[in-house]
């Protein structure tokens, strides 16, 4: 099936259908709900996005359904693919060229902290990472509206993750892997967060703290001072742990 496609194309469905693998494997689905989208490279702004009706754990590398901006499909395929999630994704897709993927659930703990009036705290230094960096959208239903998506696309801004009020996360990248790892933590800190308030008073870190934390997070090795220690490396060799722990759990997500 890969020689039906080019070697970039593949790749990157690979990668996909590892992140979808993933994605089950840390518990943050909701059965046949929620997408993960990458855009192919090219002018086209094609896109590949889970077919309608399959579990997280049944996505492969072939399975995908590419479609362009317009929700149609742009090769055969016996999958439909939900409206909503063509709605959210096309919209960032087509607003947003680092947004080369874009990750998108319905967890218990991303609900939750979705329903609330403060949003994500800088309660620990997991969600430090995402200090001043997250976006906010209002509910307004399933996104099933077209004109939706000019609100979506103005709320979310340049920032990398957000969060979907009474709804759920939402995260992109400029790789399935940047998406997928950004996601990962954004359901840590609002699981953490959930766990802190339900045990008494809240300790949170002065903002020059929170504030060089982030820097810490997001511009590793960039005008670090004398005397301390930087980590670029760790992003690439998570991604590098998680493919080989797709390939133990889920070794047909290739085909």
């Amino acid at each position: 099936m890969a020689n039906a496609y080019s070697q970039e194309e593949w790749h990157l469905r690979t990668e996909l259908a590892a992140c979808y693998r993933l994605v089950a494997h840390f518990r943050m689905t909701d059965l046949i709900s929620t997408h993960i989208s990458v855009r192919i490279p090219g002018p086209e702004h094609h896109f590949l996005i889970n077919p309608y009706g399959l579990f997280f754990e049944e996505m492969t590398a072939s399975n995908l359904v590419k479609i362009d901006l317009q929700g149609n499909k742009v090769e055969a395929s016996p999958h439909p693919v939900n409206p909503a999630g063509f709605l959210i994704h096309s919209a960032i897709h087509s607003a947003r060229e680092d947004a080369q993927c874009v990750l998108h659930t319905h967890t218990k703990a991303g609900c939750a902290v979705a329903a609330q009036e403060c949003g994500l705290l800088p309660l620990n230094q997991i969600s430090m990472e995402f200090y001043g960096r997250v976006a906010y959208h209002e509910y307004e239903g399933i996104a099933l509206n077209f004109s939706e998506k000019e609100r979506l696309v103005a709320d979310l801004g340049d920032k990398s993750v957000m969060i979907l009020r009474n709804h759920g996360l939402l995260s992109v990248g400029d790789s399935v892997q940047q998406a997928f790892l950004r996601m990962y933590y954004l359901e840590k800190a609002c699981d953490i967060q959930i766990a802190a308030q339900a045990g008494g008073a809240l300790r949170i870190p002065s903002d020059e703290v929170c504030r060089r934390t982030e820097q810490q997070f997001n511009a590793p090795g960039h005008e670090v001072p004398e005397g301390e220690l930087s980590d670029p490396d760790a992003n690439r060799m998570a991604w590098a742990a998680l493919l080989r722990l797709a390939e133990r759990i889920a070794p047909d997500y290739k085909s």
